[in-house]
Parts: structure tokens; sequence; C-alpha cells
């Protein structure tokens, strides 16, 4: 390892995941989250060691399926992880790479119980201006609705490892945070919601008198995570490399936020081998959780060590959220 960083609260580590969790004991994790490199998509470094840069598809799937065989020795029984993905669109008109079918298939190779998958909604006109996907815009609609396609969705795929799990992860309250942006809730369902938290805010005695929780539980439920802040995520421009790098894209906090708290209990181990950064490991410290971070791009590494040593800023989520037109 290059560099590492290790506190009460989080342990950051530079190297390559493949080389740094063999160091960490068999069932020590209780909950993992990343994105894993999207392969021929976005070029993160020019490191032989980056999942990004295989030759093909077929060796980068290979080379990752090493990735979840390690997870899956970490974790504990009966435990989860999570992986955020989305179909890989190809050249020209050769149509998408079903990413999440074969992450899917990946995982139930090795091990994995394919447990559920939160569809991740997409504003069209905020990507179309991001991504310059011509498909998407509204020119293509009109001269030739053939070549058009939507703006494609995040997946988050929830797998579990097979045992039992000791340890229940337990809400004796049910939840009083509520990850998400109001204004993409219908005007009945926003109002709902300000009226129960109006209501019943800090009146929880248990979970049946905890509206608030049950509110938030019917939108953390659904298969359709629409209320995600797109513009929640933790800065990234300084660790922008104009040698070797031309994509960051940190995963927006409230994903992180709901997966942790729905999967762990407080002062559990969350692990992110892909950390870019720091989104994963700010998100489960702010939430009350241990997390250990592995990133091999020193500047995405710098900027993690950055981000997570604001966590001590009481005002830390203000400045760690940013508007990302550019991203």
């Amino acid at each position: 390892m290059k560099n590492e960083v290790i506190t009460n609260n989080y342990a950051l580590y530079q190297g390559d995941c493949i080389e740094v969790m063999p160091q960490v004991t068999d069932n020590a994790v209780d909950f993992s989250i990343y994105s894993p490199p999207f392969n021929a998509m976005y070029v993160y470094s020019s490191s032989d060691h980056d999942l990004g840069n295989s030759r093909n598809y077929e060796e980068f799937l290979e080379h990752y399926t090493f990735v979840i065989k390690e997870i899956y020795r970490l974790t504990k029984p009966g435990r989860l992880t999570a992986v955020h993905c989305m179909d890989i669109p190809k050249n020209g008109d050769s149509g998408l790479i079903d990413f999440p079918g074969d992450i899917i298939k990946l995982h139930q190779n090795n091990g994995f119980v394919f447990w559920d998958r939160k569809n991740i909604w997409k504003e069209p006109l905020r990507v179309a201006i991001r991504t310059r996907q011509r498909a998407l815009m509204h020119m293509q609609l009109v001269n030739d609705t053939s070549k058009c396609r939507g703006a494609l969705a995040d997946y988050l795929l929830i797998f579990k490892k097979k045992g039992e799990n000791t340890t229940p992860i337990v809400k004796p309250f049910g939840m009083t945070d509520y990850a998400g942006d109001l204004e993409l809730m219908n005007e009945i369902e926003k109002a709902e919601f300000l009226e129960l938290q109006k209501k019943y805010s800090n009146e929880y005695k248990d979970d049946k008198t905890n509206r608030v929780s049950q509110f938030i539980w019917r939108r953390y439920a659904s298969s359709a995570w629409e209320d995600i802040r797109a513009n929640v995520a933790l800065s990234y421009k300084e660790a922008r490399d104009k040698d070797d790098d031309r994509h960051v894209c940190p995963l927006q906090l409230d994903i992180i936020t709901r997966a942790v708290e729905l999967y762990t209990n407080k002062n559990e181990i969350v692990l992110t081998p892909f950390m870019g950064v720091g989104s994963e490991v700010f998100a489960s410290v702010m939430a009350g959780r241990k997390g250990i971070g592995i990133e091999l791009k020193d500047t995405y590494f710098n900027q993690a060590i950055k981000n997570l040593a604001e966590i001590k800023n009481k005002n830390i989520l203000q400045q760690a959220m940013f508007n990302d037109e550019e991203n």
C-alpha cells in the first residue's frame, strides 16, 4: 500500500483493492457498497491495475469476479452488499450491454443471493446536457426516433451472503431522517410528510407511533427511487487529473445513506473497494458507522482524505454538496 489514513471512525487505504482486501479477516464486514468501474465507458486512470482498463468486456468480468469473491469472504453470513451500476451504451447503433444482468450472474455464481433491486430515476434533460448523448436529444426525436433512447436509469443491486445473520439489524423506533428531495414528491405526498413531521416530531415511543418512519419506509421500499437528490455529492473537482482522468462521478449521498441506514446497525463496518473521493465512507461515518475505503488513484485518494477530514465540521453537508451540472 502506498498510503493509509486510520482514525477511530474510518480507515482509508491507497492501493489495488485486490491486494488490500486479503489483509482483512474473514467475515469482518457488515455491509459493502460501491460503484464498479464501467469498462470501456469511462477512463478513470492509466494504471494497469484499474479494472476500467481491461482489454475487453470479457476480461473486465473475469477480473471483477476476484473482487466479488473477496467481498463474499469478508461479508458476515446473512449480511449484504450493494452495487451501483447502469446499462452500458455501445457505440453507434450497437445497442446496450446489460451490465446489471452480468453483475447479478457473477454474484450468483460466486455464492450470493440476489436480494433486491432499486431503480434510480434520472432527469432526462440533465443527463442530455451532461453526457451529450445524441440519442437523448430532442433534435434526434425530430430527425429519426428509431435512434432515440431515454435517460438510462441507475440501479442499486442488493445481494445477500448465504447463512444466518446472528446480529439483527434493528430499528426500535423506525427511522426519523429522510434522505431525499421533497420537491420530487407530488404535492399530496409532500404535504403529508410535512404534516407528519410537524405532528409527530420527537414523540416516538415505538415503531407504531412513528408515523414519519412509516412514510419514509414507503419511499425506501419502493422499487423506484425517484426522489434522489442528484446534486448532493462530495466535492470532486480537485481530484481531476488532466493527464489521464476523464471522468469523476461521485455517488449521490442519498443513495448511500439510505442503503447504510437500512442494512447496518450503528458502529458496524461498511466497506467500499472503489472509494473514489470518499462518498461511501463519508456517508457511513455521518450515519454513525465505521468506514473502510480502498482507492487506487492518488488524486481520488487525496481528495477522499480532504473530504473525510471535514466531517468534524458541523456544516460539512452544506459544504460538501455541489451542483453537478458539469458532472
